[in-house]
């Protein structure tokens, strides 16, 4: 097991983790070879040789997840990320081709951007979440196909308590997917960073639906992926799930496409002891969850001043 303290003996912080009694500095952590990493993961990993192969994977394996579930005639019940968001596309084409019907999927979002008085965008906002499933998932699939708008389920700022209690009405989620943050938040659960009160992990992992406001890193790396760098241009506010329905799913799947920004965090969720500071660690416990990654993601963390060196 893994236990992380820090030595404030020097005028610089270090970062101490202990694996079975053999005390590890942050560096000696974040360089392991890719094959004693996965030796030491608390969580499932997936690698594969590049994003574009592990996207593909993601909306092969949510097609192969509906259809098994049509044969049997049993309903298919999701939480869906928006970010990543390629699979979306490549999901909806394999849908329609291969005739694949949502009618008896249910799909509960897992956050939605809210505007600095926590009012939600409009559906026609280029930063909507809604806006977004509506018009590049749920409207791209043929009319045969599509879910009915009854069944497709949005977290409100103004009844955070209603998305859970649709997902219990349905018979609780078989599938939670996602991603993870720069920071290891998982939906928008981000580390809670105050002087002035703390959230444990025990607190984090029975989180509910709230209105939250995002974390800087948060909205940095938002405003990268989504407004050319301008922060001004994000809402800084959300509406998201809690842990407690994260964690109530029967299979957890999160992918991790971002490149540079995951190398750190993949390796902190995978071997970091339970922590609030980084949500993701509190994956470790369920069942079925998987980390999906590329390998240049995976591979061991030497600091550099040039950048795309191994």
């Amino acid at each position: 097991m893994a236990q992380m303290t820090t030595n404030l003996s020097s005028d610089r912080c270090y970062i101490i983790l202990r694996f079975e009694g053999t005390l590890m500095s942050l560096q000696q952590w974040l360089s392991l070879p890719v094959a004693e990493l996965l030796t030491r993961a608390r969580l499932g990993v997936r690698l594969f040789p590049d994003i574009q192969a592990m996207m593909e994977h993601f909306a092969r394996s949510m097609a192969d997840e509906i259809s098994s579930n049509n044969a049997k005639n049993e309903p298919t019940r999701w939480i869906l990320p928006v970010g990543p968001v390629a699979q979306y596309f490549r999901l909806v084409e394999i849908c329609n081709r291969e005739r694949i019907s949502w009618k008896n999927v249910f799909t509960f979002q897992m956050d939605e951007l809210l505007d600095w008085q926590g009012r939600p965008l409009a559906l026609d906002h280029p930063l909507s979440f809604e806006g977004f499933m509506r018009r590049q998932v749920f409207d791209k699939l043929d009319a045969a196909v599509r879910p009915s708008p009854d069944n497709t389920h949005f977290p409100s700022p103004f009844a955070p308590d209603a998305i859970s209690e649709k997902m219990r009405a349905v018979g609780g989620i078989d599938t939670c997917f996602g991603g993870i943050g720069y920071h290891g938040h998982v939906a928008f659960n981000d580390p809670p960073i105050s002087r002035w009160y703390k959230i444990s992990p025990d607190q984090m992992r029975d989180s509910l639906t709230r209105i939250v406001a995002l974390g800087d890193d948060s909205i940095v790396i938002q405003s990268i992926n989504s407004s050319g760098g301008s922060s001004d241009l994000i809402p800084p506010m959300a509406v998201t799930l809690g842990f407690r329905d994260i964690l109530a799913s029967r299979k957890i799947r999160l992918f991790l496409a971002g490149g540079e920004r995951h190398r750190a965090v993949f390796r902190i969720t995978l071997l970091g002891d339970p922590t609030s500071d980084y949500p993701s660690t509190l994956l470790q416990g369920h069942p079925d969850c998987v980390m999906h990654t590329d390998e240049a993601t995976a591979r061991p963390i030497h600091p550099t001043l040039v950048w795309g060196a191994p």
